[in-house]
């Protein structure tokens, strides 16, 4: 076995999510874009033979530890074998903003299941290790998958998809959204119509949208307002049911010019949309 390995841990958008009904235990049906992002952690693995167990080098502020989906990953690895697995420290180093909607614990995980099923040489197939990133979080399966993909039922039923690889100016307002309050708002849609393929934005892109969106602009002024300011150069949208928006350029070098117009104070980062995931690519050269 290796002593170690480090894998990057890539932000997802969500560039649209329709939600098109409300199951009888309360969740919603969605219908989704997710594509990756050249941009995320990164996470490192060190075997420690001599000392068992999973453990992170150093805790994630407002996380505990066995609440983190990082340790719970590794933990579920560690009880499908009957080996006797050496121990591993983690360490994490953050750059995806908490509750932005950009799928940073989701990834993580994602990262953990593929990173320590390679370290270990356990040898599990992806459709196994996305079974188990399910029971951690809807969002965990297209990670460990790792192509672009149409997703529909809370989100974990993925068809491969190939949107346009552009460039994104990514906005993290400075607010923190509160998901259940999002999805219990009386003026949410729950009815859009479903779609019967995954598209790619051919025609009419106005025809997605994020319907979470105008109860946030609503419950959250700093998204408001970042909505308004992205969207005097193009589209702008919030992901998924976080805090963050993005516009979407065709160019590296016009995003940077509206990257650098930004107003004072605001933070994000620019990168590119990739259609298959930067930790897919890392562990291909590893083999």
């Amino acid at each position: 076995m290796s002593p170690g390995i480090s894998l990057p841990s890539p932000a997802k958008l969500n560039l649209f999510l329709h939600i098109v009904g409300r199951r009888p235990d309360g969740y919603h049906e969605l219908q989704t874009l997710f594509q990756f992002l050249e941009y995320g952690d990164e996470l490192s693995f060190t075997l420690t033979p001599d000392q068992p167990g999973v453990r992170l080098a150093s805790s994630i502020p407002n996380v505990p530890d066995n609440d983190n989906l990082v340790i719970r990953a590794a933990k579920a690895l560690m009880t499908l074998s009957d080996k006797g697995l050496p121990g591993v420290t983690i360490t994490i180093d953050k750059r995806l903003p908490m509750g932005g909607g950009l799928g940073g614990g989701s990834s993580n995980a994602a990262t953990t299941l593929l990173g320590l099923n390679h370290l270990w040489n356990l040898g599990l197939s992806n459709d196994e290790l996305a079974g188990i990133g399910l029971t951690l979080g809807a969002d965990v399966p297209v990670f460990v998958r790792g192509h672009a993909a149409f997703g529909e039922g809370v989100g974990e039923k993925l068809t491969n998809a190939n949107p346009p690889q552009d460039w994104f100016v990514v906005i993290k307002p400075a607010c923190n959204l509160n998901t259940g309050k999002i999805f219990s708002e009386q003026g949410l849609t729950r009815n859009t119509p479903r779609i019967k393929i995954a598209p790619a934005f051919e025609g009419d892109a106005s025809r997605y949208r994020n319907d979470c969106e105008g109860v946030v602009r609503k419950l959250y002024p700093e998204v408001n307002q970042s909505l308004e300011w992205l969207s005097k150069f193009g589209p702008a949208r919030l992901t998924g049911t976080g805090a963050c928006i993005f516009g979407r350029f065709p160019t590296e070098s016009a995003a940077r010019i509206i990257w650098e117009s930004k107003p004072s104070g605001v933070t994000g980062f620019v990168a590119k949309g990739v259609n298959i995931s930067p930790l897919h690519k890392k562990l291909a050269e590893l083999k």
